[in-house]
């Protein structure tokens, strides 16, 4: 390297070295420690004591970590899918040349600013089997479900009942969905308006033009998208958390990994077992992440390639 070269680089480095240290600090040594504590009988409250890959074969056989693990994969199977169609449907159609369409877009979107703790408080009443305004808006097609089919179906006690639990904290998610939307309305912007008129001209109807047009040039939208709600699917917890008063639902079918881990954590002092269900849930997270991306680059278009 010339004297320049060196000088800048010593530059560069003294820039961001506030990034650096915060990054070691804040992340590589908490990790490479969760790593080792993994491993180890630790309670915060005395030194660590290493006992080799026993959290992990207690692990196996711990119900209540499979049984969150289950909870954890019900959730991300139909939240992703949901949030993800609900979030595209809404861009799609917030991106068409409608009156009062951004005051529309405010209002899909207000919903994901709303705080966590306050989302959580907010969908406990709302999700209420006596008085939640969920269930007032059902009732009507209770109502016409019985009389047609002749049952009895009553309103779900959403948060007292573990068959709608997990539903419940479904519905939060897709309420949610607004952050995703702009995303979406972001990525519709560099849609070519002239593929569009192309189309039109050839006699293209608005399904033909979304499938073969919108959908295709969005997709690297709809990847990151995917990623992300995978991602914040399987760290799901303060909602859940604060809808149930940390009481994991009924029969506990509220449980996540997140809030199996927390109570280990800081309930039952267990760090070294918290650690090690911190480990499983990376790993799980950065392998569907990696099976997610190997799965769709065929179908991802980037323009110019």
């Amino acid at each position: 390297m010339t004297r320049i070269e060196k000088r800048n680089l010593r530059n560069g480095l003294a820039f961001i070295s506030p990034w650096l240290i915060g990054f070691v600090v804040l992340c590589v040594y908490p990790i490479l420690s969760s790593l080792y504590y993994s491993f180890c009988d630790y309670s915060v409250l005395s030194p660590p004591l290493f006992t080799g890959w026993q959290n992990y074969r207690n692990l196996a056989t711990d119900a209540l970590f499979w049984q969150s693990l289950y909870n954890t994969f019900f959730f991300a199977a139909f939240a992703i899918p949901l949030s993800l169609l609900v979030s595209l449907s809404l861009a799609i159609l917030l991106n068409l040349n409608l009156p009062g369409k951004s005051i529309f877009r405010t209002i899909f979107f207000l919903p994901s600013l709303v705080p966590m703790v306050s989302l959580g408080v907010l969908w406990r009443w709302l999700l209420n089997g006596d008085v939640g305004l969920v269930n007032d808006a059902l009732q009507p097609v209770l109502h016409a479900v019985n009389f047609v089919l002749g049952t009895h179906l009553d309103k779900p006690n959403w948060l007292l009942d573990a068959r709608y639990a997990k539903w419940g904290v479904i519905f939060t998610v897709v309420w949610g969905a607004g952050n995703a939307m702009v995303i979406y309305l972001a990525g519709l912007q560099d849609v070519p308006r002239y593929l569009y008129e192309a189309a039109d001209i050839d006699g293209a109807n608005f399904w033909t033009k979304t499938r073969h047009i919108t959908l295709p040039i969005l997709s690297p939208v709809i990847y990151f998208n995917t990623i992300m709600a995978l991602i914040g699917s399987f760290q799901v917890f303060a909602v859940p958390y604060v809808m149930t008063n940390g009481e994991d639902g009924p029969n506990r079918s509220l449980l996540f990994l997140t809030t199996y881990l927390y109570e280990n954590a800081f309930e039952y002092w267990n760090m070294g077992y918290a650690c090690a269900i911190g480990l499983v849930l990376f790993t799980l997270i950065l392998v569907l992440t990696f099976l997610a991306t190997k799965l769709s680059e065929r179908h991802i278009y980037y323009a110019g390639k």
